[in-house]
């Protein structure tokens, strides 16, 4: 374990929670059983700009239903682990699928579940609303709160690290004419 901004430039993938991490971790139950969570869209965007730069995000979660498998395939996420109670497990068989070094990977959780996972891992994130347990288990908390731009915090941190975000800056000036007076 060397330099953070060393570190991150080594990351080879993303391992996530959903709750807490990618939503602010509130749900309302829907009466056929599925559940309604909000997304933040910059996470969504960065999420899937990474993925497309050749990170991997894998994610695994306890929670579950179509709305969320949904969300996941529509992201192009690598691996979805839900309904998922064995959070080791599924990490250690993405590893071995992918062959992934566990010191490059970044797994960002928020609460309690999570911390076994984090141990695992070289990089070990959180967001600022994590719990205490989790926050002193990280290598970096996010000063942005789970479901409002921590997963894009992180992100962006690896791909900058890389020399990747926004290496052409298209769709960042959002014409070609940014020249023109």
């Amino acid at each position: 374990m060397g330099n953070f901004k060393e570190d991150v430039a080594r990351v080879e993938a993303l391992v996530l929670d959903v709750d807490g991490v990618m939503t602010d971790g509130g749900i309302t139950p829907l009466p056929d059983g599925d559940f309604l969570r909000r997304y933040y869209a910059k996470d969504g965007y960065a999420m899937g700009y990474a993925i497309r730069e050749g990170l991997k995000i894998c994610v695994i979660s306890g929670g579950r239903g179509k709305m969320l498998e949904n969300r996941m395939r529509l992201l192009g996420i690598t691996r979805t682990y839900l309904d998922c109670m064995d959070k080791v497990k599924a990490m250690e068989e993405f590893f071995a699928d992918y062959d992934i070094n566990p010191e490059n990977v970044i797994y960002m959780g928020d609460d309690i579940p999570d911390l076994e996972c984090m141990r695992r891992v070289g990089i070990p994130v959180c967001p600022a609303d994590a719990a205490m347990e989790v926050v002193e288990a990280s290598r970096y908390v996010s000063e942005y709160d789970g479901g409002r731009g921590a997963v894009r915090d992180i992100i962006e941190q690896v791909l900058r690290a890389k020399g990747c975000w926004a290496k052409n800056l298209k769709g960042v000036l959002g014409s070609d004419n940014h020249n023109a007076q």
